[in-house]
């Protein structure tokens, strides 16, 4: 027994912790991130249960908007760097120019952290009719740094595909921001207090990614080269400003209903948008695994483009679609498990957000294809029309309509951003959308089947593990060629 488990070891090995091949690899860093990403939400999500049960509708609502708007700032301090030394330093080999790039970008993302400090500190008290929120912006302010500076980390090791590192960095971070959110909520049980916790737990997370990173982070210092600042940026700001107005659509929905309604009516929505913005991690970890192999095959390999583009947004699809169908019906049971009855108003804006996955999950991917292609011009119209549009809807729909009224206006943006990303790429590169033949019926059919057995009255968890092992069954059965895909992929290699 033990000899036949060695040989398994070692292929695990293989697979999980070495890049040997473009498909090998792409399927090892989608598996790193899903476990960091997943992983990661799923720890943090059990202080948010227990957070939002401990301090209510209206005071997670004052946190949740505060710590929206670290968020919204966030997006600010990075303008595309990230994005930037991810793409170009897993162009380029180790070395001097390595060195100057890594250190250029450390410098910029400085520059902009400490502008980002100053409109918190002096300008967002002037940005919100919430008062309670106002005596947290310090330690938002901390957030901000923090999140900033390990981002900047992972940024780095995306550009290594080394996604087992972030992985194991990011679930350190959130497990402390539980481990620290629990004894805070245990002793005071206040919103203040939380907040500090949470600023704590984000602190340990940049202050591990940086020790982990200490060696490749050496020359950091010494080695920024003015002439390279114009580039960065030159390269970077359009994407940059894709990426603000790209925010906008998950951020800006809290707080515009925080300057037109209550801090209660912002707790409701921030529990109906929580486990929507987890199932966006579907998408952004395909884009993330792909991205480094979309930048080599942009240049001059068409056809590898179009297949692993083709293979990316119908996995992305496959997931899709059940969670969708399958969440709209069992929208009730899930929004009551998680965080009780008293948030049964946030049942509604959750089945409508549910509908913007179908949405995300291929803009997500088109996204990074066309940044792969240096088409920042294009992903600047499309957040312009996603963003601005939101805000807009924003803007018509909440005061009439409430957070059910933000919940359409994100589907309606997110609609339209997304028509421009197939045309636009449609003009660059004749790119397949996948056939959805075989994944909609059997969707659809299990669609029914969580119907009749929530109608019957069927535990949840059972309902849910049924619905996926039947899913999984029509699809096997009817052959989808995804599945053969996903298996050959993830078969350990000798």
């Amino acid at each position: 027994m033990l000899k036949k488990l060695i040989p398994l070891g070692g292929r695990a090995k293989s697979l999980l912790f070495t890049n040997q091949s473009t498909r090998q690899t792409v399927a090892k860093n989608t598996i790193w991130l899903t476990v960091s990403q997943f992983g990661g939400r799923l720890i943090r999500a059990v202080i948010v249960i227990y957070a939002a049960r401990i301090l209510g509708a209206a005071e997670w609502g004052v946190f949740s908007y505060a710590v929206g708007l670290a968020a919204i700032l966030t997006i600010f301090t990075d303008l595309g760097i990230g994005a930037i030394l991810t793409r170009e330093a897993s162009r380029i080999g180790e070395g001097e120019r390595k060195s100057r790039l890594i250190g250029t970008a450390f410098f910029i993302k400085l520059a902009l952290l400490a502008a980002g400090i100053i409109i918190i500190i002096a300008g967002a008290p002037y940005l919100t009719s919430i008062s309670e929120v106002r005596h947290l912006l310090p330690w938002v302010a901390l957030i901000l740094a923090f999140d900033t500076l390990r981002e900047f980390g992972f940024s780095l090791i995306r550009a290594l595909e080394k996604m087992e590192w972030e992985a194991g960095l990011f679930l350190f971070t959130n497990a402390m921001i539980v481990i620290a959110g629990i004894v805070a909520l245990k002793i005071s049980g206040t919103v203040a207090a939380f907040t500090i916790a949470y600023a704590i737990g984000t602190g340990a997370g940049m202050v591990a990614t940086f020790y982990f990173l200490r060696t490749r982070l050496s020359k950091i210092f010494s080695h920024f080269d003015a002439k390279l600042v114009r580039p960065i940026i030159t390269s970077a700001w359009p994407f940059a400003v894709s990426a603000v107005l790209g925010g906008l659509m998950i951020n800006t929905d809290i707080l515009i209903i925080g300057f037109f309604g209550t801090a209660e009516a912002v707790g409701f929505y921030s529990a109906a948008q929580r486990p929507i913005l987890l199932a966006y991690l579907l998408p952004a970890i395909f884009a993330a695994s792909t991205f480094p192999a979309f930048s080599r095959f942009a240049n001059g390999e068409p056809k590898k483009m179009r297949a692993l583009f083709e293979r990316t947004v119908g996995v992305a699809f496959l997931i899709g679609f059940p969670l969708v169908l399958g969440g709209i019906i069992l929208a009730p049971d899930l929004i009551n498990l998680v965080f009780g009855e008293a948030y049964r108003a946030a049942i509604a804006p959750f089945q409508v957000l549910l509908l913007t996955l179908l949405v995300n999950f291929p803009s997500v991917i088109l996204t990074n294809a066309l940044f792969a292609h240096n088409r920042q011009k294009n992903l600047l119209l499309f957040a312009a029309i996603g963003g601005l549009g939101n805000v807009l809807f924003d803007i018509l729909l909440i005061p009439q309509f409430g957070i059910l009224g933000a919940a359409w206006a994100t589907l309606f943006a997110q609609i339209l951003g997304n028509l421009y990303l197939w045309r636009a790429m449609q003009n660059i590169e004749r790119l397949p959308l996948p056939g959805l033949t075989k994944i909609a019926p059997a969707s659809l059919l299990m669609m029914m089947a969580v119907s009749f057995l929530s109608f019957a009255g069927f535990p949840l968890a059972f309902t849910i593990a049924l619905a996926a092992v039947l899913y999984w069954g029509i699809l096997k059965f009817l052959d989808e060629p995804l599945l053969r895909e996903l298996t050959f992929t993830l078969k350990p290699r000798a």
